[in-house]
């Protein structure tokens, strides 16, 4: 089962990644995680996006603005998912 905000937010990030001048390999690497966690036959957590969305708050602190915009698209995509799940 595909989530396709899980999805849009792995592509967000790997555009950040691109244009990023810091943090690179860190957003990357968190694209990937969604990436996976997107196809994955049961979806994440709150906890698992909370601490994706934490470390993405750090990252989006230490960029320049366009990435900055990019990594917030990820963030909203990110809440939007959350807003399905159950639970917290």
């Amino acid at each position: 089962m595909t989530r396709t905000k899980l999805e849009t937010a792995s592509e967000r990030l790997d555009s950040a990644a691109d244009s990023a001048k810091t943090n690179a390999d860190r957003l990357a690497d968190l694209a990937a995680q969604l990436d996976q966690l997107a196809e994955a036959d049961r979806g994440p957590d709150h906890g698992r996006m909370a601490r994706i969305q934490t470390a993405l708050d750090e990252i989006q602190q230490e960029t320049a603005d366009e990435t900055a915009a990019t990594i917030e698209d990820a963030r909203t995509a990110i809440s939007e998912y959350r807003a399905t799940v159950d639970g917290v």
